[in-house]
């Protein structure tokens, strides 16, 4: 339960990142999202989930 919450609290950090940074740019990408096609936007989310997969089976 420790790692889950930990992973959970990384994940966190590391989406506060770019709003906190450069909320513009934040603002543009979600933009440019809103854009896109459902498909597209599948896509991109099932490349992040395989690459956060793999890296996960390489660093266990």
């Amino acid at each position: 339960m420790t790692t889950l919450l930990t992973a959970l609290a990384l994940m966190l950090v590391l989406e506060g990142i770019l709003p906190f940074l450069s909320p513009d740019t934040l603002r543009r990408v979600m933009q440019q999202m809103a854009g896109m096609n459902n498909r597209s936007l599948r896509l991109s989310g099932l490349f992040s989930m395989l690459a956060g997969l793999l890296l996960l089976y390489l660093v266990r």
